[in-house]
């Protein structure tokens, strides 16, 4: 695969979704918003047509015969839940047209690790390079944090452009398989955390006079600046809490009941939970 002199996959070919929903549109809305593919350039496979709507607004190609994806596509994202790989690589061999060869796979299964994604892959694809991803659902505004892993047979270059791709989304770093499913109970499950907390900051203001979509606001804004401030400052998130606790002041307060509820453990055993389940769903393939 050949990059183009500026930041374009052009050069690269066509790139395939198996899988429609909520992070194959996430990957394909960063790689479209920041011109770096075109909507021609993207074949995407559902079996039903239910998260097909984003994909034809966007004007890609849209097909229920995974084989088809494969066929016209260099990279092809496994977008599907862990559950559905075996099925949907059976419809990829039940619909290839004629025998394909040269691909790249890049597999955002939870779990699934590459000796079994290259196992499975090589049966029907020989001489595929597959690479693990971890990517989240920020990714669609710009503000994703992914990881990846590369097969055995996956070349520099293909990490080159599967970095390429997701950083159009955000942060992305390659790291060793043996800490993908940590990374992922942290960042591929953290969004929804945070979710969770702005939701509750915005009940805590509406409990106290806020209006909601006021309290909502607020509390998306505030979680926003303060990661914004460790990321930006440096400062370890520790220091940057201090330097908001004034002596006998508000914020401490608000802090001491954080801590009374255990809050520090309980996010700290959602990272570790969702951990254990990654790996599970491994086991299980």
């Amino acid at each position: 695969m050949n990059m183009d002199a500026g930041k374009t996959l052009e050069g690269v070919g066509k790139v395939g979704f198996v899988g429609a929903g909520n992070m194959a549109q996430a990957i394909g809305g960063a790689l479209l918003r920041t011109g770096l593919l075109k909507a021609s350039n993207i074949y995407v496979s559902s079996p039903s047509n239910t998260n097909k709507g984003p994909w034809i607004q966007f004007g890609t190609h849209t097909t229920t015969e995974n084989g088809c994806v494969v066929e016209n596509s260099d990279v092809i994202f496994l977008a599907m839940k862990p559950i559905y790989l075996d099925a949907a690589l059976m419809d990829i061999k039940n619909t290839l047209k004629q025998p394909v060869s040269n691909k790249l796979f890049v597999s955002l299964l939870a779990g699934v690790p590459l000796k079994v994604l290259e196992e499975k892959i090589h049966r029907i694809v020989p001489d595929a390079r597959v690479i693990r991803v971890m990517p989240n659902t920020p990714v669609l505004v710009g503000a994703g944090c992914s990881v990846f892993s590369c097969g055995t047979t996956a070349t520099k270059k293909d990490a080159e452009v599967v970095k390429m791709m997701l950083s159009t989304g955000g942060i992305c770093q390659e790291i060793s398989e043996s800490l993908i499913d940590a990374a992922g109970g942290l960042s591929g499950c953290g969004p929804a955390y945070v979710y969770l907390i702005i939701e509750a900051l915005s009940d805590g203001a509406v409990k106290m006079g806020v209006p909601r979509a006021m309290a909502t606001q607020f509390a998306s804004q505030t979680v926003l600046g303060a990661a914004k401030m460790v990321l930006e400052t440096g400062k370890h998130p520790g220091q940057l809490k201090d330097e908001v606790c004034s002596p006998g002041g508000t914020t401490i307060c608000g802090i001491h009941a954080l801590e009374k509820g255990g809050v520090r453990s309980t996010l700290m055993e959602a990272v570790e939970a969702a951990t254990k389940r990654a790996a599970e769903l491994g086991k299980n393939k």
